[in-house]
């Protein structure tokens, strides 16, 4: 089979987020890595792209790579977005209307409105916007989702989720450049940590119960003073199935390392997932003794089996996780070269809309801490 060309903007050399991309890509060999414009300093990101190999197709800008990418027969089939929040929108647009598959990392945009506008390009031109919430990729996250919807835990009536770390909560290392941006409104927006880390929060909500968020209330607080945007959140939440919801998010929490988990508690079951021991699936059903699932058993759902990268006993991490929704996105794209359904057990990579979900979020979130927890309408005006 031959492989998908890959294109990557952003995620240079040290970056964060770059190597888990670069991973999760070609991981399963659906895909083969072959331009990028990896570093806003276009010798820096020219130098490393060539170094890993793409030869004349490692451009010095964004614009760059979309002009060379356009004359070229063998275009990249899908191009990634790993660069600063603020300019996700313009990137994922330009590349959107000119005919590629976009993952755009989240948040997909700085405001509503370009979020819509995006959702409208994607449903105009019919190519492909995902986002990366990439912790929707772990293979018993996509159990649970399948659990509550064939109703092992009966009806939800409660959903617990929380983000929260403790990297920030040094207060002489507020005025560190790498720290300092993510809470000064000019380079983050509305919302430091809810947007940085409590929407995944949020989205995994919606993800694993298969509910959207309606309204939310929100109290938030900086809990070192000299900053502008929050670094500490609690956010009630109503979901349209009926669910209520919990979250909270901070990076003042001195202790806790990455944070990310989730509980959801059913008529007839509770399930627990933590992001740090993603292979374990704790299930409590009504009356009977806890169950810990492995990751990698026999007979799980499809939604699993298809997602278990090794075998039982054995750690799985981040990139393989964003190498699923890779795959899920491989599985998408020839779906569409081919005319073909694609396999349901592979429809299930976030979606332009969830970007767009979660950025009116986000907003709600902003306005309602600031006016003493008032509950808000949580839907961009598109969905109401």
């Amino acid at each position: 089979m031959t492989k998908l060309k890959w294109g990557m903007i952003g995620g240079g050399e040290g970056s964060q987020i770059g190597p888990a991309h670069r991973l999760g890509a070609g991981l399963d060999g659906l895909f083969e890595f072959s331009a990028g414009a990896l570093d806003h300093r276009p010798e820096y990101g020219i130098d490393y792209g060539q170094r890993l190999g793409l030869g004349d197709r490692a451009y010095g800008g964004w614009q760059d790579m979309l002009e060379g990418e356009l004359k070229r027969d063998d275009r990249v089939d899908l191009v990634t977005v790993a660069t600063p929040n603020s300019t996700h929108f313009a990137i994922t647009k330009a590349f959107l209307e000119n005919g590629f598959h976009v993952l755009c990392e989240k948040p997909m945009t700085m405001t509503v409105e370009e979020g819509e506008e995006i959702v409208e390009i994607a449903k105009k031109t019919g190519n492909i916007c995902a986002v990366n919430y990439g912790y929707t990729g772990y293979s018993l996250v996509r159990h649970m989702r399948a659990m509550i919807a064939r109703g092992d835990i009966g009806k939800v009536r409660l959903v617990n989720a929380e983000f929260a770390h403790g990297h920030h909560a040094d207060a002489s290392d507020a005025d560190n450049p790498r720290v300092r941006w993510r809470y000064d409104p000019a380079q983050a927006g509305v919302s430091a940590q809810f947007a940085d880390c409590g929407i995944h929060a949020l989205h995994m909500a919606s993800f694993v119960t298969g509910q959207e968020v309606t309204k939310l209330s929100a109290d938030t607080v900086s809990c070192i003073d000299v900053r502008t945007l929050e670094d500490d959140a609690m956010v009630n939440f109503r979901m349209d199935g009926g669910a209520v919801g919990r979250l909270w998010t901070s990076s003042i929490a001195i202790g806790r390392q990455h944070g990310l988990g989730i509980q959801v508690f059913g008529e007839t079951g509770g399930l627990r997932w933590s992001q740090e021991q993603p292979n374990q699936l704790y299930y409590m059903p009504l009356g009977q003794r806890l169950q810990v699932i492995e990751r990698g058993e026999a007979n799980l759902s499809p939604e699993a089996d298809r997602t278990s990268r090794v075998t039982i006993g054995h750690a799985e991490g981040m990139p393989l996780a964003f190498a699923n929704i890779y795959a899920d996105l491989a599985e998408a794209i020839r779906a569409r070269k081919e005319g073909r359904m694609m396999d349901p057990a592979a429809n299930l990579y976030p979606r332009a809309e969830d970007g767009l979900r979660s950025m009116a979020a986000v907003y709600a979130v902003a306005e309602s801490g600031k006016a003493d927890g008032a509950w808000l309408d949580a839907r961009p005006p598109m969905f109401r």
